[in-house]
């Protein structure tokens, strides 16, 4: 979608008239119920068969690059049902919550179904085993019966995806180094800040939120990092990490043009790295294997910054806008 279409998207104050706007660009797209959740589902199940479709075409390296990025909607498929095993949920119901392509993708369809029917979080635990979330679950199940909160299982978890991508940075090759390993940095250094951001907002302990984080850095080195998960106040925080940001060119550039979005801090740190990946990585017309990977790069960025930024974003407005006006 280019800067008009998205435009459009923004302005659009229908629900059906907006997802038949964006059908184009979400080919064979189906949403049967007009609520966030089907339709947000939906849109990623459409960007997963667009990964699958690069993923059978892409070079052997990229190929296992693209299966370590889909790990994080299988992630986001243990967490559902976890989550639906915990409230009591049917299998039905399980089954719903969770993307089946993404599975299929991976060669995982058999061991999600078996996890889909576990009664109980035991029989999760135990299907777990010889896995490579075995201790992630483990730990969040066992803080979960502590203290009745998910927030340790999801961030564990969480963790383990972007550790798991941070290892895979040893089989590039130099070209695939040069992006890949930028791209890596700069959605790692996100999650550090976020998973700080969250237990600001959550009060969580400081030496549980250190046990999330990643060791991988770009802006903010180790010790920043430590210095952040101190900080008690969000304005002290937010403070902190714009000091850093006018530090770089880019991004100083970047905040004088658009100002800092505290209300939506997550989405404006994401797009503060997003313009610094799209800036920094230039197109080299004479190397194809360069413009190739930088290519897929840019449209798997793209394409989920316009799920994330510009349609969802939108969907919530509409779809609450029209239950205020029933009211």
């Amino acid at each position: 979608m280019d800067d008009d279409v998205l435009k459009r998207v923004r302005l659009i104050n229908d629900i059906k008239e907006l997802v038949d706007y964006i059908r184009p660009y979400y080919p064979k797209i189906k949403v049967e119920v007009y609520s966030i959740e089907e339709i947000e589902k939906a849109l990623y199940h459409t960007f997963i068969k667009l990964i699958g479709k690069i993923l059978y075409y892409s070079p052997s390296n990229m190929r296992l690059f693209l299966r370590d990025y889909l790990l994080q909607f299988q992630i986001m498929n243990i967490k559902q049902i976890i989550l639906g095993t915990i409230v009591g949920m049917t299998r039905k119901e399980k089954s719903k919550l969770i993307n089946i392509l993404v599975e299929k993708l991976l060669g995982n369809e058999e061991f999600i179904n078996r996890l889909i029917d576990a009664n109980d979080l035991d029989e999760i635990q135990l299907l777990m085993k010889n896995t490579r979330y075995y201790k992630a679950v483990r730990e969040g199940i066992l803080y979960f019966r502590n203290y009745n909160e998910v927030f340790v299982l999801e961030s564990f978890l969480d963790q383990l995806y972007y550790q798991n991508l941070i290892k895979e940075e040893k089989s590039f090759n130099r070209t695939e180094k040069k992006i890949l390993n930028l791209y890596i940095d700069c959605i790692t250094e996100v999650y550090n800040l976020n998973i700080i951001y969250r237990s600001l907002l959550n009060k969580i302990d400081k030496k549980l939120v250190s046990q999330f984080l990643v060791e991988n850095y770009l802006f903010f080195n180790k010790n920043e990092i430590s210095n952040l998960v101190q900080i008690n106040d969000i304005n002290d925080f937010i403070t902190k990490i714009v000091e850093r940001y006018k530090e770089i060119d880019i991004l100083k550039k970047f905040i004088s043009e658009i100002g800092v979005n505290k209300e939506h801090l997550y989405w404006w740190i994401e797009g503060l790295y997003i313009n610094y990946i799209f800036n920094k990585l230039i197109p080299k017309i004479d190397n194809i294997d360069y413009s190739t990977i930088l290519g897929i790069i840019k449209m798997i960025i793209g394409k989920q910054k316009e799920i994330q930024f510009d349609i969802l974003p939108n969907v919530v407005k509409v779809i609450h806008r029209k239950f205020d006006l029933l009211e």
